[in-house]
């Protein structure tokens, strides 16, 4: 197989890596092409190929290659399609190689970065150092200069994490399950603390320990994690109690939160595939760890510890604590009116700025400063007065 080929085999499987992509609600990300046809007189061989996308903080979607180092893997994860004994077609890159094909496909403007990811050959060390090598070919030898996330193996040393900050925008490593009990089976071969929580502690003692300049663009990177939510009968609570220990102790960028899937020839092969309605909610949960100021005890679990399907979680906190006491609008603070449903940190900014230059009278105001404000409506107060509340607005 030449260079694509073997890429084309190994971003067709990059599904189960969520992070990264432009996720919309009940769906999963569609790459931005189809996988190229091969035969039938297709002389590209870039052409159709399938790219992911990252948001940057501005909301711009990026498009960026999400692919392997190798897709030989020596780890028996009960849910991967990359696990060790699974008959399919292997896949390895040299790491000059790889570094290769991404320059080639930045100058034909296919992407603006790279997410690289491997499966576990020779151990988590040794593995690791391809991945570095890779990215050192890519920003020393060839002086690229493009987006470049870089995956943390189970069992990284501290100088490789090290080693990969400078060389990455983002680092991340797959905590997968929410704790050791979860993981243990999910990954019987992965230790939870010591392989892969390590990792994220060593990345925030380096951004805490050393200056920002010897990050390779004169900042450190971010870092994420995923789960596999589904698979093991873990609890919404677990997984958010874990995101926010991260959020707190590591800064976590962001926790991705992939729900299960089952793959052929594996041992969860016959097991259920999550509702995509608990991924999305999961998903909005963390956001109001990490962007809204709730805590985790705020969060409306229910009896074994998961969040309703049927609501948004902001919703029914805000039917529970702010339909008899709403919140005026003029007065209230920037904690409380992030509280609201569809206030959100922009629209919470703009409201904050119009009330130094006068009173907000209406709903109409709010509309004019470009928030939305009918999710708003049930739950506050204009210049004294509550808002007409249509009854469509209640489930």
């Amino acid at each position: 197989m030449d260079t694509f080929e073997k890429l084309s085999l190994l971003t067709a499987d990059m599904k189960l890596e969520v992070a990264e992509d432009v996720r919309p609600p009940l769906a999963q990300t569609c790459p931005s092409f189809q996988p190229a046809q091969r035969g039938g007189g297709c002389e590209d061989p870039l052409q159709g190929f399938p790219i992911s996308h990252a948001v940057m903080p501005n909301g711009r979607r990026m498009p960026i290659l999400k692919t392997l180092v190798t897709s030989a893997c020596e780890r028996n994860c009960n849910y991967c399609c990359f696990r060790a004994g699974r008959d399919f077609r292997r896949v390895t890159f040299k790491p000059e190689e790889m570094a290769n094909a991404i320059v080639k496909m930045t100058e034909r403007g296919m992407i603006e970065g790279a997410f690289i990811s491997s499966g576990v050959a020779g151990g988590g060390a040794h593995t690791q150092d391809r991945l570095i090598a890779m990215a050192e070919v890519l920003r020393n030898k060839l002086h690229y200069r493009g987006y470049l996330h870089l995956k943390l193996m189970p069992g990284s040393e501290y100088d490789q994490v090290l080693r990969s900050m400078q060389l990455a925008d983002r680092i991340s490593t797959n905590l997968e399950g929410p704790n050791s009990k979860r993981l243990q089976s999910l990954a019987p071969q992965k230790v939870f603390l010591e392989e892969l929580l390590q990792p994220l502690r060593w990345a925030e003692q380096i951004r805490r320990s050393m200056p920002g300049h010897l990050g390779w663009n004169g900042h450190w990177p971010s870092t994420t994690t995923q789960f596999v939510v589904g698979a093991v009968g873990e609890s919404d609570l677990e997984l958010l109690s874990t995101t926010a220990y991260l959020n707190k102790n590591v800064r976590l960028a962001r926790g991705y939160f992939s729900g299960f899937s089952p793959t052929p020839d594996t041992p969860f092969e016959e097991k259920e595939a999550c509702n995509p309605w608990r991924e999305h909610r999961l998903y909005q949960a963390s956001f109001l760890l990490r962007d809204y100021g709730f805590d985790l005890e705020e969060l409306p679990f229910e009896g074994e510890g998961n969040l309703p399907l049927e609501r948004d979680p902001k919703l029914v906190w805000a039917q529970r604590n702010l339909s008899e006491a709403p919140l005026e609008v003029n007065r209230a603070g920037k904690e409380q009116l992030l509280r609201i449903p569809g206030f959100g940190p922009k629209s919470v900014q703009t409201i904050l700025t119009a009330r130094r230059s006068g009173l907000l009278h209406s709903l109409e105001d709010l509309k004019a400063l470009g928030v939305t404000a009918s999710r708003a409506a049930p739950f506050i107060l204009v210049n004294g007065r509550r808002p007409a509340v249509q009854l469509s607005l209640w489930p």
